[in-house]
């Protein structure tokens, strides 16, 4: 898999490997002690989250919807500098699409491989819609239900889709670390072989022309997201896309979260 250093690597670096080979994992993105934060405060929430409804979801794994309505322990890696910069560089101006928290449960199947940016109903070849950064709280094993890629599908032709020749790898990564890759890129959770979960959290990002997957504006609290650094609200959706588009009343959004103190 290809790998890079967060301490040694600028976001043109990341940017560049992103687009050529779909993805990249790049390490030491965040420290021990708020990996620690991080899976004891969504083992909190997930302590009354159901499991899935189906088998895209997992019947035996459970997904923390509305992130940011429940945890402020991904506040930070969500506005982290040099993720902030790959994505501008791959997506232009660009928005928090779809957060979610994952656990695998023991014995779950592996989810049908898919491409992320497939639900936008825009014709190929486009330009990139969707990047995704995944974070593991556990150690992502192939025997755990490490997320299983197809390198290089991000650049297929239109219509192609998986066949049972083409290989497919495995994120094999450790905690601390992000892996970023397009949301053109076939992939999908593995099968949890294993007694134990595997809790990781996905940071799904979009260009800012699209809707979100979450309509964060109804999901997260309003008196929650005035407590959130500003370029988190903007990524939640009190933003503006050049030169108009989300305006409320003819003004910024941002106006109107602050009338309502």
């Amino acid at each position: 898999m290809a790998t890079v250093p967060a301490a040694t690597s600028t976001g043109q670096d990341i940017a560049q490997r992103l687009m050529a080979d779909g993805y990249v994992v790049v390490t030491g993105m965040m420290a021990d002690e708020d990996v620690q934060a991080a899976r004891a405060d969504l083992g909190r929430v997930l302590s009354a989250t159901p499991t899935g409804r189906n088998p895209f979801e997992g019947f035996s794994t459970q997904r923390v919807y509305a992130l940011f309505a429940k945890t402020r322990t991904f506040d930070q890696a969500a506005i982290d500098p040099l993720l902030q910069d790959v994505m501008t560089r791959v997506l232009g101006h660009h928005q928090l699409s779809a957060p979610v928290g994952i656990r695998i449960g023991p014995g779950e199947a592996a989810q049908i491989l898919h491409r992320d940016d497939s639900i936008y109903p825009v014709p190929e070849p486009h330009p990139p819609l969707v990047v995704n950064t995944m974070w593991p709280l556990d150690e992502f094993t192939a025997e755990n239900g490490a997320t299983r890629f197809i390198p290089g599908s991000h650049a297929w032709e239109p219509g192609r889709t998986p066949t049972p020749d083409d290989p497919v790898e495995q994120a094999v990564i450790s905690p601390g670390s992000a892996m970023f890759y397009l949301g053109s890129l076939w992939h999908g959770g593995g099968a949890n072989q294993t007694g134990q979960p595997r809790l990781g959290v996905i940071l799904e990002y979009a260009a800012g022309w699209l809707r979100q997957q979450e309509n964060h504006l109804l999901a997260v609290p309003r008196a929650t997201v005035r407590q959130l650094p500003e370029r988190l609200q903007e990524l939640l959706g009190y933003n503006i896309y050049p030169p108009f588009v989300g305006y409320v009343n003819g003004s910024h959004p941002r106006k109107a979260l602050a009338a309502d103190e």
